[in-house]
């Protein structure tokens, strides 16, 4: 597929949203309704986000020269967005720590994970982004989609993560056409293994260190052994499922033609955008086009 044929559309609008989010200490430590697996989950995978979403963006950038002005200004967009999640994830990080948590172990595995990935080949790096970055969508997706999955939640927890959600939908291209433009002279063979082998790798790393972070920090709340690998593994894939309910989306992944914008999902960011939460609490929002 060449860039010039890329399905991402080409009204689309990338807009960092300059949120603030609250600062204080996480009252009460298990904001998301009492449910001590929930916070752990939500937790462990804010713990990602501030080293993750910086080297999403180093490892896009290292790309961007002689792409076409429409991906460059994406890229633009797409670096600006990451960051103020960056910045907003750090703060919610520190609220889990002044609320008694320990997450040196969880930032101590994302730093091992994304060292080795450092050794390999920009490219390598760029390939693994554009698959952590279809888990975030698919993931964003499903939070928005499904409103049971933060019902419970703080409001302002949970306006932090679907203002997330909202910014990952829209950006979900970016990463994937970079990936496009970076291996434009590959061939398609090599092009799809190269990705599906990452991806299959991603997803291992993934699932195997979110589960694990989780579950340190559910023992941190005197929740061990058999109960808590039950209560969590119920709780990511049975009800609410939310590992279950992105299996279809993952998959898709690893068929031919396959872009994130094969999906126009739009109409959930139309959605937020009219929400109470996109309204909620001091925010500023730059409009800006990804069109050249």
């Amino acid at each position: 597929m060449s860039t010039t044929t890329l399905p991402t559309p080409s009204d689309l609008t990338i807009t960092p949203r300059d949120r603030k989010f609250e600062r204080g200490e996480l009252n009460p430590r298990l904001w998301h309704g009492g449910n001590v697996e929930a916070t752990a989950i939500y937790n462990a995978l804010s713990t990602t986000f501030p080293t993750g979403e910086a080297f999403f963006v180093e490892s896009v950038r290292a790309f961007r020269e002689g792409t076409p002005p429409k991906l460059a200004a994406e890229i633009k967009s797409f670096t600006t967005q990451e960051a103020i999640h960056s910045r907003e994830h750090a703060a919610f990080n520190r609220r889990a720590a002044d609320s008694g948590y320990d997450l040196t172990k969880l930032e101590q595995q994302i730093d091992y994970r994304l060292a080795i990935t450092k050794t390999k080949p920009p490219i390598v790096s760029l390939a693994a982004t554009m698959a952590l970055e279809h888990f975030t969508a698919i993931l964003a997706h499903e939070l928005l989609a499904d409103p049971r999955h933060l019902a419970d939640a703080d409001k302002d927890a949970a306006d932090l993560w679907k203002w997330h959600a909202c910014e990952e939908i829209e950006h979900k291209g970016v990463a994937y056409d970079t990936w496009l433009h970076a291996t434009r002279e590959w061939p398609r063979k090599m092009r799809w293994k190269v990705k599906a082998k990452v991806m299959l790798f991603v997803t291992r790393n993934f699932v195997v260190d979110r589960t694990a972070g989780a579950l340190e920090l559910m023992r941190q709340d005197g929740v061990k052994g058999l109960r808590a690998w039950s209560r969590l593994l119920w709780y990511l894939w049975i009800r609410p499922g939310m590992f279950r309910k992105i299996g279809v989306a993952w998959f898709k992944f690893f068929l031919p033609n396959f872009h994130p914008w094969n999906e126009d999902d739009r109409h959930l960011l139309r959605a937020y955008e009219a929400s109470a939460s996109a309204k909620a609490g001091p925010a500023t929002a730059k409009k800006v086009r990804s069109a050249a």
